[in-house]
């Protein structure tokens, strides 16, 4: 693992909003933002659900695991820059940043295809 070594692409090719509604009734998040069309867009945020925060993380989380098998995600610090919504194809990918013993610090993303990079950050593997 050399710095610079590119990550992923792991990729999501349809969100699914009907997933959305197992992952909020888990979480507890009753927002109608995930769950309805309707709501969605009378909250100016287009007109599909919008898929939850944490399964964004987890995106990226899996494009970590299969990247760098057998490493352990210590770290992950992320911003969440746009929404992404059911039905869209997201694309989780990365970059090494350093490495320093059996400690490897990576740039992460994901990207709506077509749209916004809806994540990005660090993450911290340990080998």
């Amino acid at each position: 693992m050399e710095p610079g070594a590119e990550l992923g692409p792991w990729i999501v090719e349809s969100v699914s909003a009907e997933a959305m509604h197992v992952v909020a009734a888990i979480l507890d998040d009753p927002n109608p933002i995930h769950l309805s069309p309707e709501a969605a867009q009378a909250a100016g945020l287009g007109d599909r659900p919008v898929n939850q925060g944490p399964v964004n993380f987890g995106y990226v989380l899996s494009m970590l695991t299969e990247s760098v098998p057998g490493a352990a995600v210590r770290e992950l610090d992320v911003r969440l820059l746009a929404n992404v919504l059911g039905g869209d194809r997201v694309i989780a990918a990365g970059r090494v940043e350093s490495v320093d013993g059996d400690r490897v610090t990576c740039s992460v993303w994901l990207d709506v295809d077509g749209g916004a990079r809806a994540i990005e950050g660090t993450a911290v593997l340990s080998l």
